[in-house]
């Protein structure tokens, strides 16, 4: 009986894990993740380029890298499905 009980465990804890697992994907593939690293990006490039180079229109000139950063955000799953099928799939089948 004691084996069955470790076994009941040892399958919650990995229930658990998996759950974990799961939620930090989710959390990893947001959009509110990514508006979020948007926004980060935005206001440390803005105030870095305001207050410490004291450029004009420094609002327009920060859009520039978080536009960069949104669309490596949108174009990466394409390239990971590619990395995934082509380089990792390679042998393993």
């Amino acid at each position: 009986m004691a084996s069955l009980r470790k076994l009941e465990k040892d399958i919650e804890l990995i229930r658990r894990r998996n759950a974990k697992v799961e939620a930090d994907k989710a959390w990893e593939t947001s959009y509110s993740r990514r508006l979020l690293l948007i926004l980060f990006t935005y206001l440390a490039i803005f105030f870095y380029l305001q207050f410490i180079i004291h450029l004009q229109n420094a609002w327009l000139n920060a859009l520039v890298p978080s536009i960069g950063f949104l669309l490596s955000t949108l174009t990466l799953p394409f390239f990971k499905g590619v990395w995934l099928e082509r380089i990792y799939g390679k042998g393993r089948a």
